[in-house]
């Protein structure tokens, strides 16, 4: 690693800095994370140049990541209701930059709402993608459905289905590697944008994967799982601020992953 580089953050299950102006509000609502493990080198082409793979003990993850965004609102406003309530469902890894930020790369975002998904688009580079999509429970099992519209691939589609267990009341490093991520990298002109967030800490259950029916991870240029995942969570959820994007540029040419730094 090059000195003129910062070793990657602390793991942990606190937010590094309270944003106190927020770009955006909204609630993460019902997720269900489902993790597979993958080797970083399989994933490393796939994030914006600027970032490389986080890894947890040598091994990187691909999250399929499904859940209600409600109410989502500008600064300080009231969420909207209709417009800023929709399910989705995402496809991510895990990457870190030259300034020691850990966050995720979104390699697919759907959303059941056209506009925001425009405007995610538009506005802030994310894959964001229109979706027929799904959340329902049934007793303690929640199973969510997405089926692509816009722009594509049309047909991609996703049915997850997970019973909620035990509540977790001392996560591992890896369940906090896995959930506690305090921003998102995306490529922008000239380099890498992260995006800030902060909530409060999640609450977290064992959940057991009732039924995977997914397309999203292929359609999102990765392998298509064959194993069993390595983690299965759900979250009742939590609200959560975003701030505003920081393009600073990187500190230089990196090329080592945080493994190489001693700290996973």
């Amino acid at each position: 690693m090059s000195t003129t580089e910062r070793a990657p953050g602390p793991i942990g299950p606190d937010a590094p800095a309270r944003i106190a102006r927020p770009l955006l509000t909204q609630s993460w609502l019902d997720l269900a994370f489902v993790h597979w493990a993958v080797d970083p080198g399989q994933v490393a082409g796939l994030l914006p140049a600027g970032t490389v793979p986080d890894v947890f003990q040598g091994t990187t993850y691909v999250g399929l990541v499904a859940f209600r965004m409600h109410r989502v609102g500008w600064f300080r406003l009231p969420g909207v209701p209709y417009l800023g309530s929709f399910p989705e469902t995402n496809v991510r890894l895990y990457s870190v930059d030259s300034h020691g930020r850990r966050g995720v790369v979104f390699r697919s975002m759907d959303a059941s709402r056209l506009l925001p998904v425009v405007m995610g688009r538009a506005g802030f580079r994310l894959p964001y993608v229109w979706s027929r999509m799904s959340l329902r429970h049934r007793g303690d099992t929640v199973v969510y459905t997405s089926s692509r519209r816009w722009p594509g691939p049309r047909g991609a589609s996703t049915r997850l289905a997970v019973r909620r267990g035990e509540r977790i009341e001392e996560p591992t490093e890896l369940e906090h590697f896995l959930t506690a991520r305090w921003g998102l990298h995306t490529a922008v002109p000239g380099g890498v944008a992260f995006l800030p967030n902060d909530h409060p800490r999640w609450p977290l259950y064992r959940a057991r994967l009732v039924e995977c029916q997914d397309g999203l991870v292929a359609a999102a240029g990765l392998p298509a799982p064959r194993e069993e995942p390595v983690s299965v969570l759900y979250s009742p959820g939590v609200p959560v601020r975003l701030g505003r994007p920081d393009r600073r540029p990187p500190t230089g040419s990196r090329t080592a992953s945080a493994s190489d730094s001693g700290m996973a």
